[in-house]
């Protein structure tokens, strides 16, 4: 029953930020600011990185996994027992008789229709809390990505996460990304997790999530 498995996969602890947030909005557009005359000073961000990188972010993201932890092990528990009834079925099946072979499928579907229910009720929760906290936290740290820009006169930055984006080669003296996630951590005042040494932070945040670009 891998394909039942399968279905629990967005409630496990484990997933990253953008493996459970592909259809977030657009992060906000940016606003044409007034620039002193002389040379262009570009950044490059990798916006997904930042938001996924900060406290609050690795925060947020830990709370609501903890949150959906029992509906995870209640997915599990259904999924294996759905996994032995049809190993059951295949293997005790030239053994039963008609009436019982037929009853214990009726059975077994049944569960499967129940488990399937429960399981997309699951994953659609989790993955609209995961979203509106994603959602959210883009937005505050685009505002200080704005604020660091402006103060430290970048004309131009650019998100080097976008694929397809204009970014091709930056120096590392170009990106920005630690220096706005220790900025945004600073405003937030939300202190880093406890390291732990089984659990993975996450890496990105969504792939959806778009470059800032002048209008």
């Amino acid at each position: 029953m891998k394909s039942l498995l399968a279905l629990t996969a967005p409630l496990a602890l484990g997933l990253g930020l953008s493996a459970v947030a592909q259809t977030l909005p657009s992060a906000p557009q940016a606003h044409t600011k007034e620039t002193p005359a002389g040379p262009a000073k570009i950044g490059v961000i990798a916006f997904q990185v930042a938001v996924a990188q900060t406290n609050e972010g690795q925060r947020n993201y830990a709370e609501i996994t903890k949150k959906f932890e029992p509906q995870r092990q209640k997915l599990k528990a259904m999924s294996d027992e759905l996994d032995t009834l049809a190993k059951q079925l295949q293997t005790q099946g030239d053994t039963l008789s008609e009436a019982e072979r037929a009853n214990r499928a009726r059975v077994l579907d049944e569960k499967k229709k129940v488990f399937d229910r429960d399981a997309d009720d699951a994953k659609n929760n989790f993955q609209g809390e995961m979203q509106e906290m994603i959602s959210s936290l883009s937005s505050k740290v685009y505002d200080v990505l704005e604020d660091y820009a402006q103060k430290q006169g970048y004309t131009l930055v650019l998100d080097e996460s976008q694929q397809g984006g204009p970014v091709l080669v930056a120096v590392s003296q170009a990106d920005i990304t630690k220096a706005v996630v220790d900025a945004y951590n600073l405003k937030s005042g939300v202190p880093a997790l406890p390291a732990h040494p089984t659990a993975a932070a996450p890496r990105s945040a969504p792939q959806s999530a778009k470059p800032a670009t002048a209008q």
